[in-house]
């Protein structure tokens, strides 16, 4: 077994691990709201209690009434508790209307937990791992299971910077992509300009000539690839705001994810030497 080889088995990790981490960190975020959520809940069921209570005694006072000198007594009673019922109603919207209110920021704050939890689980994934291999796997997995991506491709710059090489695709089927000329076509052009296109309609005509989004990936100021998204899954209508900051995220990290796996492997997957960094900071 080579050197490569034992490196990327070090480096591999369980794909049930993405899920279960996104999981454990919006489950500890949500803990509190929920609770509150509870309470509103508990204190709405206290308060429709107490006026089936109120409705109870109403019809038991009218119900006892006997004689003309009970009545005004009762009446008074009857009153003073309709205005009590009145009150308790108001309160009763009041607390109700607090409850929408808390249950509308309750599922905003859930929905920004989530895109948070992704693009955390993103970032985390994509540097997790000194493996070429592993890396491009978790690009791929981060494109098809966090944004819902169908077909794609990824191009890394050769070495003369004059062609773009396919290194990862997905759902494109036989042939795979091919190489191009750096200056060609949409990818050439976000290569050569490092300007995104990402489509902000409805996702219904992507293809491999015409794709939905182009992302260039930078080291820095410099461009050393493009990432092409042609098609969407089915069910994906629009990219959601979200899925623009995951992009945006893989533009910043993954050719910065590769080129540090990929110097790793050129070393023979050994550490460096952190000698006399103290002393060149100085």
């Amino acid at each position: 077994m080579t050197a490569e080889k034992k490196g990327r088995l070090r480096s591999d990790r369980p794909l049930s691990e993405l899920k279960k981490e996104r999981e454990t960190f919006i489950q500890t975020f949500l803990r509190k709201g929920v609770q509150f959520t509870e309470e509103l809940v508990s204190e709405n069921f206290k308060l429709r209690q107490r006026l089936a209570e109120l409705e109870a005694n109403n019809a038991t006072l009218k119900a006892q009434v006997a004689s003309d000198d009970a009545i005004r007594e009762l009446l008074k009673k009857i009153d003073a508790l309709e205005r009590e019922k009145v009150t308790l109603l108001s309160r009763f919207e009041e607390v109700e209307a607090a409850s929408s209110r808390w249950g509308d920021q309750y599922h905003e704050v859930e929905g920004e937990l989530a895109n948070l939890a992704n693009l955390y689980i993103a970032s985390n994934q994509l540097h997790g791992s000194l493996s070429v291999r592993t890396t491009l796997l978790r690009i791929k997995e981060l494109l098809e299971q966090l944004i819902g991506v169908r077909s794609f491709a990824v191009y890394l710059a050769s070495s003369d910077g004059r062609s773009l090489v396919p290194v990862l695709s997905g759902g494109i089927g036989t042939p795979g992509p091919i190489p191009i000329v750096a200056e060609d076509g949409g990818i050439g052009e976000v290569y050569s300009t490092a300007m995104t296109q990402i489509e902000r309609g409805a996702l219904r005509h992507g293809s491999v000539d015409r794709p939905l989004a182009l992302v260039p990936l930078k080291v820095e100021d410099q461009v050393v690839g493009v990432l092409a998204i042609f098609s969407a899954l089915e069910q994906k209508s629009h990219f959601m705001p979200v899925d623009f900051e995951l992009m945006k995220l893989l533009g910043s990290h993954a050719g910065l994810a590769l080129m540090c796996a990929r110097l790793y492997a050129d070393v023979g997957y050994k550490s460096p030497s952190f000698d006399g960094i103290a002393s060149e900071n100085s």
